[in-house]
């Protein structure tokens, strides 16, 4: 086609060469005549086919609308002709029913009803993977505690007809999609396990402990949603998780006490198998005979001694252990 384009232009410029070469008389200005139509028709068909070039980059497509009918995408980056009256921008729906609006009441002189004008979407449509980096969203796990929670989705195009024509401006609707999964994930599962109870040995999901199946779900629940309008969601993971501001403190002074409780335990458990040790080891050697009292104060004295959190200060005893 730009050879069709080059060729008409030199067309065009022979015409009008050839038209001033011809001068005055009958049969020349009748050829004169001929001439300078033939060059008019050329001008305007010329005027014309330029629009129909474009050009594509890697991972580009451009969606071809015919006065509303639509007759394919171009995929594959090049150099390309096509008809010049394909839309370039195609109007949302909501968008063409406020310009007739416009219209009906500029010719009946009533006022318009207001409604949100939106930008018409470019027939042109990048096929790249694009980044979403989603604000943070206060909502309320399974348990009903209020949450911060963000994430980050890794999408691109691969149905260009049914991303224009579905869905109204895809973008936006691949963020709405993206909150209104983020938040059903979310109120899905606990932030933590409980202490009160054995879900953690029952292999329960949680928001802090199990982020990788948690952002499986959510690529899950995103593909779910966006399927229908041609959107593919290559990774999606949180970027932010943690208690809300009003009861921040509270839940770290209840995961203090749990790590208290664990140490304790732990603490305890590690004194009973020495003193019982300890126990045993006198009792083979024979280094001292020992009654239940004097088992049961050296138990005291040694579960003082092991569990405290300060040194431990002797106390020699001078007489009887009985006085």
């Amino acid at each position: 086609m730009l050879g069709w384009v080059v060729a008409i232009a030199a067309i065009v410029v022979a015409s009008i060469l050839l038209n001033a070469a011809h001068g005055d008389g009958g049969t020349a200005t009748q050829a004169g005549t001929v001439l300078l139509i033939v060059g008019i028709v050329l001008c305007v068909v010329m005027s014309m086919v330029p629009a129909g070039f474009f050009s594509l980059q890697p991972n580009e497509a451009r969606v071809l609308v015919l006065f509303g009918e639509y007759r394919g995408t171009v995929r594959g980056e090049g150099f390309y002709w096509s008809n010049p009256f394909y839309s370039r921008d195609l109007q949302p729906a909501d968008q063409e029913e406020s310009d007739g609006e416009s219209l009906t009441a500029a010719l009946t002189g009533k006022k318009k009803t207001a409604k949100t004008n939106q930008s018409a979407v470019k027939a042109k449509i990048s096929l790249r993977a694009r980044t979403l980096n989603g604000p943070k969203l206060k909502v309320n796990d399974r348990n009903g505690n209020p949450i911060e929670i963000a994430d980050v989705i890794v999408w691109r195009v691969t149905d260009t007809a049914r991303a224009v024509f579905d869905v109204d401006h895809y973008e936006q609707f691949v963020g709405m999609q993206a909150e209104t999964a983020l938040r059903h994930v979310a109120s899905r599962y606990a932030y933590d396990h409980n202490a009160q109870t054995d879900e953690a040995a029952a292999g329960e999901i949680t928001l802090r402990s199990n982020i990788a199946e948690v952002s499986q779900a959510l690529r899950d629940e995103l593909a779910e949603r966006l399927a229908p309008a041609g959107i593919t969601v290559d990774d999606a993971r949180l970027t932010h998780l943690a208690y809300a501001p009003e009861i921040a403190q509270v839940m770290l002074r209840r995961q203090q006490a749990e790590a208290i409780i664990a140490a304790r335990t732990k603490i305890v458990q590690g004194a009973v198998s020495m003193v019982e040790m300890a126990l045993k080891e006198l009792d083979k050697d024979g280094v001292v005979e020992l009654d239940e009292e004097r088992k049961a104060a050296m138990v005291s004295n040694l579960m003082v001694v092991l569990c405290g959190d300060n040194d431990a200060q002797p106390v020699v005893n001078a007489g009887s252990l009985y006085n």
